[in-house]
């Protein structure tokens, strides 16, 4: 009935890699695994503040482009609220 479930061989092998398993811990192997993550956490806390500032700045460009366009349509010679002085050309 041992032979039927490995008998000594499965007891050898589970100890054999209870102790492989242990090496590694010991080794700092697996703090490569943990820097990785590091690596990931940062590059995506660096990729939504581009984002965000990126999203930032196209909507103020966009609203900037707008007021221009709107003074641009409406030039009859008044201002406008659009600045300068001046006037239409004569």
């Amino acid at each position: 009935m041992g032979r039927m479930f490995g008998g000594d061989a499965a007891l050898q092998y589970a100890w054999v890699d209870l102790r492989a398993r242990f090496a590694k811990v010991r080794s700092g192997e697996l703090e490569r695994g943990a820097s990785a993550v590091e690596w990931v956490v940062i590059s995506m806390i660096v990729v939504t503040i581009v984002a965000v500032v990126g999203y930032v700045i196209s909507q103020a460009l966009q609203t900037k482009a707008t007021s221009v366009s709107n003074c641009i349509a409406g030039t009859t010679g008044a201002t406008n609220g659009c600045g300068g002085g001046g006037g239409a050309a004569k």
